[in-house]
């Protein structure tokens, strides 16, 4: 297995605090689902990291968020939030950012499938996960973890993967 090296750790890191900035671009959703920024730079990091890095500059931005640090939604933060209706949604970033940069990783055709299948898992996920920790019914889950999202999650993984792979290749290339 390939360790990184420190231009890695850089790289994961500065995706790492995209993320926690982004999160802060929040709108407020009646049922308490937060529409925000993060998900476009989960799909960027997996787009321009490549799946590996990508998914471990996301795993350290919830663990981050689980120990604590106010990098969530509305500067917020801890387990409590991870266990809260909106836990499902954070928890699966990490798979999110996997398929993303699975996808740019093989070719533009299978990134179109990486950032739709990475998006679908965010909101199964998501919306599962809402229904535990509220007990409201799928219909419900529907419309407050996925229905008003669609139009910007289309936007946002068009956007990633337009600018990510533009970026990508000045990026991968920089030694």
């Amino acid at each position: 297995m390939k360790k990184f090296n420190t231009r890695d750790i850089c790289l994961m890191g500065i995706f790492t605090a995209l993320m926690a900035v982004t999160a802060q671009i929040s709108i407020p959703m009646p049922l308490g689902v937060p529409m925000t920024m993060q998900t476009f730079a989960i799909l960027l990091a997996g787009v321009m990291l490549g799946a590996k890095r990508g998914f471990f500059a996301t795993l350290a931005y919830v663990m981050l968020g689980a120990a604590g640090v106010p990098v969530f939604a509305n500067f917020t933060g801890g387990m409590g939030i991870i266990l809260g209706p909106t836990g499902g949604f954070i928890i699966s970033f990490p798979i999110m950012a996997l398929l993303a940069g699975w996808g740019a990783d093989k070719g533009r055709n299978e990134m179109i499938a990486g950032l739709t299948a990475g998006s679908i898992v965010n909101y199964a996920a998501g919306m599962i996960y809402f229904m535990l920790c509220t007990g409201k019914d799928l219909n419900v889950a529907f419309a407050a973890c996925v229905l008003p999202f669609i139009p910007t999650a289309a936007m946002k993984a068009v956007a990633a993967g337009a600018v990510g792979l533009k970026i990508r290749g000045r990026i991968m290339s920089a030694a």
